[in-house]
């Protein structure tokens, strides 16, 4: 399995174990990533439009959205059971979607913080407040 440098990035960067029977192909040659990350990928790269566009759902519905990725994950960590790569594709869209969403919160509970960490050091609230609404906190 000889893959490019960006493939090695990918493997790395997704911890995947880019196993062959659980990869896609595409002319005779394996993807760098396994079909469950391969989703993950696409769902990042489609999520970033879709957080601009139509902004971030309930976090509730984000945690609804990772859910399949991970049921279908730990069902065949402990069971017999097997998915399919198509299965594994989907949840990984779905899982990569939500992740785009979860870092937005991320990034809001990190202002959040930081304000409230201004605000205990006796920072004006209203300039506090003031700036977190500039950075979308």
């Amino acid at each position: 399995m000889e893959h490019s440098k960006f493939g090695k990035f990918l493997r790395i960067f997704f911890g995947c174990h880019a196993r062959p029977d659980r990869s896609f192909y595409f002319r005779g040659k394996q993807f760098p990533i396994c079909a469950r990350c391969t989703g993950e990928l696409v769902g990042i790269i489609v999520g970033i439009p879709i957080a601009i566009f139509w902004g971030c759902p309930r976090f509730w519905i984000v945690l609804l959205m990772m859910f399949p990725l991970v049921f279908d994950g730990f069902l065949q960590r402990l069971t017999s059971y097997e998915s399919g790569n198509i299965r594994r594709l989907l949840t990984g869209i779905l899982f990569g979607i939500a992740f785009i969403f979860a870092f937005i919160y991320f990034r809001r509970f990190c202002i959040w913080i930081a304000g409230f960490i201004l605000k205990l050091f006796g920072t004006d609230p209203a300039s506090v407040n003031q700036m977190m609404r500039a950075l979308g906190g």
